[in-house]
């Protein structure tokens, strides 16, 4: 392997690496970090809960760009491309992009089960759709409409009014695509939509205007601008959880963390939604199995946190509580019985560390893997935040970062011998 390819992770950057040895953490050393990109271009992937990597472990999927800082204009274009971790890490240009933003990118993905199709979001002839391609044959199908989310047995997915989502929620939204219904608080003709990934076909099946009539903790929010976010499909691909988020005013930059947010479970038709988290307090989750979900939340009467949430009943368990103590992105390593948990935090301190950890259910141990410094000017909207992925087996995690100076790109850290 190349010695360029990596980097020792010290000094401000952070120290140490904690070993796992007889069930006892030593001092801190830090595992090796490996670089998979390099300049003058800046590489990412963005959201954490999504396939980065396809089933054989060799191919990495990634997003290329030429600027970083600002917000994309309606003719910024991204390269898509995958990385060849058997071939030095090698480049290979897929297609490109005109639809993305920073933190979630155009939802590039592997297809779910499949070894030569992968999927993203685009704009073409004034509409967004989403593109499959095998990179086998270089074969392309358009589905009518982008796409959020895919059902772990890769028959439909999910999308959204991702016009809508700029407007409410700069930076996680595309433009190109004017809003039809800007002036609408809860429009009833948009909202979450299902597609089949065959046909093409989808449906409306969670109009804004649906939660919009269902009160908060008796407050009456139909008056308020509704939007959703962050969708992801059960494990069994029966049901979904979403984010439902209002503020009373009209999106813009400056208001556009004055927001409350509830989270919400249904099937995968709509039918039967629940209200899992009324807080009003739900960030960032991921499904634990079929019935759970772990989310950062500040449960009625309980304190910030991690909690397992349980589908369809009032009931809110406490996880990592007094070590994970920080929101992050999260999700459950790969063929460990949720029992161990990856995660990551916003900068924090003066010196802007992102932690990289592990977190061990059973044990209750945290396992940390790196702090990276993230520099002021990545903040707000084009922030890199660390969004950790994993391999299909859970021994390779890796993540975009902006230590090195070198802008944003990519990662990895083997935890085989770790775990």
């Amino acid at each position: 392997m190349n010695r360029r390819h990596f980097i020792k992770n010290t000094g401000i950057f952070g120290l140490g690496f904690q070993h796992m040895l007889s069930g006892q953490l030593t001092s801190e050393q830090f595992p090796p970090v490996r670089r998979l990109t390099n300049g003058p271009k800046f590489h990412w992937f963005g959201y954490y809960d999504k396939l980065q990597i396809d089933p054989t472990g060799r191919y990495l999927l990634a997003m290329q760009v030429n600027f970083e800082g600002r917000t994309p204009a309606e003719n910024d274009t991204i390269g898509i491309g995958m990385i060849d971790l058997q071939d030095g890490d090698r480049w290979i240009a897929l297609g490109e992009s005109h639809t993305w933003c920073w933190q979630q990118g155009c939802m590039l993905q592997w297809l779910p089960g499949s070894t030569n199709e992968v999927i993203w979001n685009d704009l073409h002839e004034g509409r967004f759709i989403s593109i499959i391609l095998d990179i086998e044959t270089g074969k392309k199908r358009i589905l009518p409409k982008p796409i959020f989310t895919i059902s772990p047995d890769a028959r439909w997915a999910l999308g959204l009014d991702f016009g809508r989502l700029q407007n409410m929620r700069p930076g996680y939204g595309y433009k190109g695509v004017p809003d039809r219904f800007v002036h609408l608080k809860a429009p009833e003709e948009t909202g979450i939509y299902s597609i089949d990934l065959q046909t093409g076909e989808s449906k409306l099946t969670i109009p804004y205007s649906q939660f919009a009539n269902v009160s908060h903790l008796g407050e009456d929010v139909s008056n308020y601008w509704h939007w959703y976010n962050q969708i992801l499909i059960s494990p069994d691909s029966n049901r979904f959880v979403f984010l439902n988020r209002w503020r009373k005013e009209f999106g813009t930059p400056t208001s556009s963390r004055a927001f409350t947010t509830r989270l919400i479970t249904a099937n995968k038709d709509g039918s039967d939604p629940f209200v899992i988290d009324p807080s009003g307090n739900a960030s960032h989750f991921i499904w634990a199995d079929n019935e759970h979900i772990c989310v950062w939340t500040r449960p009625l009467g309980k304190p910030d946190g991690f909690y397992l949430l349980k589908d369809k009943m009032d009931e809110a368990l406490p996880v990592g509580q007094g070590l994970m103590t920080h929101n992050g992105h999260i999700t459950y390593l790969a063929d460990h019985e949720n029992n161990i948990i990856l995660n990551d935090t916003y900068p924090l301190g003066k010196e802007r560390l992102q932690e990289l950890y592990l977190f061990d259910v059973k044990n209750n141990k945290r396992i940390a893997l790196g702090r990276f410094h993230s520099p002021a000017s990545y903040s707000g909207e084009w922030r890199c935040d660390l969004h950790p992925r994993q391999s299909r087996d859970g021994k390779m995690i890796f993540f975009d970062a902006t230590h090195e100076g070198l802008g944003r790109q990519i990662y990895m850290i083997d935890v085989s011998k770790i775990v």
